[in-house]
């Protein structure tokens, strides 16, 4: 059977920097703003800001609460979200309460949140079929996460579709599960574009298979500079389980030039420096 190829979306929505999160929170917070701060907040954290998880969870969070008990379902879906996210077990029967308040009131968000409760099991009775209901209707809502968590509960091509959907509104990790969907099903060559799509906007899981596989040749030619540039990508990440693999394949023949080439791709020469250090047995000063 043939199916009509997924390609990556050419645009989608792409974080934006942590210190512009950052500022839009301070002056969200500074005009009484609490849900567009603690949203600004979140989002850092999301991209690995510890001053965005502090913010989220210490300053952003008590002032929901207030607007939540007050009926913001606004604030009771972003509060949810906190508490499950950045406190410990003892908050979660709050988060419950709040996710589901939210959900009920037809929040997208809030939905979203208490459906992973339910599929999850998190502080509930596990319930998978009224959890896929709610991502359904937080996908409905135009929720990108709600779209994800629903593509979970589907099968065969529809999931394919509601993954690439995802994507299309921004959720890299979603081409990163759509490689490995496609990969599973012998469709390599689209399996690495997403990986590839899901390796530039900074998912280190799919910047470790795109490597594997350009070193491998799946969906395309063995091509050694590629993969290391990727493991190299995958350090300057914070994961660094991508080095010794990359030092194994330079060991199997890659001249200089291609070490170097891997380096500057990856933006990060000195990576480049010390693989030949190790490999040649040059002291960093030796190489020229």
């Amino acid at each position: 059977m043939s199916h009509a190829p997924l390609i990556p979306p050419a645009a989608a929505p792409e974080p934006r920097p942590v210190p512009e999160l950052l500022a839009t929170a301070e002056r969200a917070a500074t005009a009484g703003d609490w849900v567009a701060a603690g949203h600004a907040w979140v989002e850092a954290a999301m991209q690995a800001s510890l001053e965005g998880a502090n913010q989220a969870s210490r300053v952003a969070a008590p002032e929901l609460k207030v607007l939540a008990d007050a009926g913001s379902a606004d604030a009771a879906a972003l509060l949810s979200g906190i508490l499950l996210d950045y406190y410990d077990e003892s908050a979660l029967p709050m988060a419950v309460e709040y996710a589901k308040a939210a959900a009920d009131a037809g929040h997208p968000a809030g939905q979203r949140t208490y459906g992973h409760m339910l599929a999850t099991g998190q502080g509930v009775d596990k319930d998978e079929e009224r959890a896929a209901e709610l991502f359904r209707a937080a996908a409905d809502a135009g929720d990108a996460y709600g779209l994800f968590n629903f593509a979970a509960t589907r099968d065969g091509d529809e999931k394919l579709r509601l993954l690439a959907g995802a994507a299309a509104h921004g959720i890299s990790v979603a081409g990163c599960v759509l490689g490995d969907r496609l990969g599973a099903v012998d469709r390599d060559e689209e399996a690495l574009a997403w990986y590839l799509w899901a390796a530039e906007r900074g998912e280190t899981e799919a910047m470790y298979a795109a490597a594997c596989w350009y070193r491998d040749g799946f969906g395309t030619a063995p091509d050694p500079v590629q993969a290391v540039r990727w493991y190299f990508t995958m350090y300057e990440h914070g994961n660094g389980n991508g080095i010794h693999d990359a030092i194994e394949l330079a060991k199997q023949g890659m001249t200089d030039e291609q070490i170097h080439e891997a380096g500057r791709l990856a933006g990060d020469p000195g990576w480049a420096e010390a693989v030949i250090g190790t490999i040649r047995g040059k002291r960093p000063q030796d190489q020229a």
